[in-house]
């Protein structure tokens, strides 16, 4: 019995994630948008409301337009009237609009979101970098978004300028990076970028963002050893540069230095500089190459547990855990699910994953709790009602097993292995309520599908 309960996890763990779509929440006006207003523009507005809401956005127009015939001067009306033409793709109605709440509500941040992500949805770029431009006093997380504007604007010294102010205040990340690879592969002119930044060093040598663009240019090309020779050049000029290793590491795992790779990686997971993707990103390299290099194992686990003190973070976990599944050691792939659950306890795939070990290792209670918890987020998987009527069986909580697996069985289409299984568990538990006939019968059930599916 408890091999076919193994082989179950096992299937189930190769399962592809649908995880159901979660949507957008209905985001109503407060009080404090509409300010003192008749009963009447009350009636009308939140009526616009409500048929937007069932996007009835034609009749939200209506609605609003009466509003608007009222009390002409509320930028909250011309906000939502903004919103209900984009719905409609009347992109230009919709900007005309949001343009006019701004102009009567100038410090409201959200109008401004929606006027540059119209303007983007036109691909109107100028007017998009001009209403971002607003936004940046209200957040200094905007600039991103102007460099990825002035890229798709093709205004590429200004991102590039951009780009190096953003690394110089906040250190390098994985998306600037991206960014500017593109601007690289758009521009093609790599031989006056090189000649301007081998300039830049020249006068500037303490300047790490030009070693990095250097670098990123000649591994564009496929120059490793030029790109290696800079990255040692970066590392003469500040001795102290955790930067410099994140491009060492992979010269040094390619030319087979391993000492020295793993030493680099040490550096890169330990400094403040470096953000958290760029690390997930090292840290998958180190996994990859131990998995061909499994001397280097007790420095894997040593690094990675100083690494969650450091960053802390779910999918760090996540990624720990997958690596311990594909070893074959499955108790520390629970371990680190576990963990990465306590932060992040909505990820369907993390859930999943965690139960399915729960079981194998007969933590039953665990399995039952957390398959409540997984059902509160997702009430349309029958997965988890499945792996709860498992935990349930085990803990001879035949009813509320029943219960789960009966419920689940609604929310199954068309997949019959799945159904198998349901049905066996089924039987399972009306064989511990001695409900012989009812138990024969979903074990006829199961069996019979199984013939079917082999």
């Amino acid at each position: 019995m408890k091999n076919l309960f193994i082989i179950l996890v096992m299937a189930l763990l190769a399962l592809p994630v649908n995880a159901q779509e979660v949507p957008q929440p209905f985001q109503d006006v407060n009080q404090d948008d509409l300010g003192n207003v008749t009963d009447e523009f009350q009636e009308y507005f939140f009526e616009a409301l409500k048929q937007k809401g069932i996007e009835n956005y034609e009749k939200a127009i209506i609605a609003l337009e009466k509003c608007r015939s009222i009390d002409p001067e509320r930028a909250v009306v011309y906000f939502e009237l903004g919103k209900n033409y984009r719905q409609l793709e009347r992109f230009d109605k919709a900007i005309e609009n949001f343009k006019k709440a701004h102009e009567l509500q100038p410090k409201k941040e959200a109008i401004l979101v929606y006027l540059f992500q119209t303007y983007g949805m036109t691909e109107d770029y100028d007017g998009a970098i001009t209403t971002i431009k607003k936004l940046i006093p209200f957040s200094s997380s905007y600039k991103e978004d102007l460099a990825n504007l002035y890229l798709l604007n093709e205004n590429y010294d200004e991102a590039l300028e951009l780009l190096d102010e953003l690394d110089e205040e906040l250190g390098v990340n994985s998306y600037r990076n991206s960014l500017r690879r593109q601007i690289y592969a758009r521009t093609n002119n790599t031989d006056a970028q090189i000649d301007n930044l081998q300039q830049s060093i020249s006068d500037n040598p303490e300047v790490e963002q030009n070693y990095l663009n250097l670098i990123y240019i000649y591994s564009e090309q496929g120059d490793e050893e030029e790109a290696f020779r800079v990255a040692q050049e970066l590392l003469e000029a500040n001795p102290g540069s955790s930067i410099a290793h994140l491009a060492l590491y992979k010269f040094y795992l390619n030319k087979g230095n391993a000492k020295a790779a793993v030493a680099s990686m040490k550096i890169v997971f330990a400094s403040e500089e470096i953000d958290a993707e760029s690390k997930f990103k090292v840290l998958n390299d180190f996994l990859n190459f131990v998995q061909e290099n499994p001397e280097y194992e007790e420095e894997l686990i040593e690094v990675a547990g100083k690494l969650t003190e450091w960053e802390d973070t779910p999918k760090l976990y996540e990624q720990l855990g997958q690596y311990y599944i594909k070893k074959n050691n499955r108790e520390d792939a629970l371990t680190f699910f576990e963990l990465g659950l306590k932060d992040n306890p909505d990820n369907f795939e993390l859930i999943r994953n965690t139960l399915l070990l729960q079981l194998e290792f007969e933590k039953f209670e665990a399995a039952r709790d957390l398959s409540a918890e997984a059902l509160e987020s997702f009430p349309s998987q029958p997965v988890f009602y499945l792996l709860q009527g498992v935990a349930l069986n085990k803990l001879s909580e035949y009813k509320a097993a029943e219960e789960s697996l009966v419920e689940g069985l609604d929310y199954l289409i068309d997949d019959k292995r799945m159904e198998v299984d349901f049905y066996s568990q089924l039987a399972i538990c009306y064989n511990g309520m001695n409900n012989v006939s009812k138990a024969e019968e979903y074990r006829v059930k199961a069996q019979n599908l199984k013939k079917e599916i082999n």
